[in-house]
């Protein structure tokens, strides 16, 4: 027992996991579900806009909220994107993006505090908005272009937010080969599966790295105690923080 205690993963996946772990573990625990009040919200949200959507009377009342296309005018998409992070996509199945809103939304929420967690989520859904009227002008002969088809396409979705929540929370609590991971996910599924989404989660992973770096240079330093957290009533804060 004592030789896997000391073992090099184990060593690994405290430095790696370790911090972030313990805050969400510790949420958790002390709090329950009252941890990630904005994230229930958000699944809520989702699960009233699939159900809406697959009626009769309520797939163009869904659209007109939150369906977001690289043919809108700019003014309407940048309406609608607010809502479009909550509407599922239409070919793919729901569960996916509640369990990711879930899983993801939650953790960010708790480590970082819910209007970190929102405005990174918008900020990488805008840069993968944005980088589809980018693509999409450069045409489909740039490594970087899209086909004319792609202007069609419904673009909507939690994923972008998802991948840009990922990589800032690696991020604020140094799990960087995670963080890696993540990217090399992303610029696999671009390799295997060239198409929109894909290029958009890229966008996305770029918008939040120079957030990143932004607020590594010129934002206030990380304190001691998890962002978005207080400490329980009567615990004392550590010296410094």
């Amino acid at each position: 027992m004592t030789a896997w205690t000391d073992s090099p993963p184990r060593r690994f996946a405290r430095r790696e996991w370790g911090p972030l772990f313990r805050t969400v573990r510790g949420a958790l625990a002390r709090d329950g579900w009252r941890a990630i009040p904005m994230t229930i919200g958000a699944v809520c949200l989702t699960s009233v806009f699939q159900i809406v959507q697959n009626t009769s009377w309520g797939f163009q009342p869904v659209q007109n909220l939150g369906s977001v296309k690289a043919v809108d005018p700019l003014w309407l998409a940048l309406l609608r994107t607010p809502l479009s992070l909550f509407v599922p996509a239409l070919d793919l199945p729901v569960w996916g993006a509640l369990a990711q809103i879930l899983l993801v939304f939650g953790i960010s929420e708790i480590c970082v505090g819910w209007w970190r967690t929102l405005l990174v989520g918008y900020v990488a859904t805008l840069a993968g908005t944005t980088y589809a009227r980018i693509g999409l002008a450069l045409g489909p002969d740039h490594p970087l272009g899209l086909p004319v088809s792609d202007r069609i396409v419904n673009d909507t979705g939690p994923s972008a937010a998802v991948v840009g929540l990922a990589i800032y929370v690696c991020w604020r609590y140094r799990a960087y080969l995670t963080g890696a991971l993540v990217v090399l996910a992303m610029t696999g599924e671009v390799l295997v599966k060239d198409n929109l989404a894909g290029k958009e989660h890229l966008a996305a992973i770029a918008a939040v790295m120079v957030m990143c770096v932004v607020r590594a240079k010129w934002g206030p330093r990380p304190a001691r105690i998890p962002l978005g957290r207080r400490p329980p009533p009567g615990a004392g804060v550590p010296p410094g923080t």
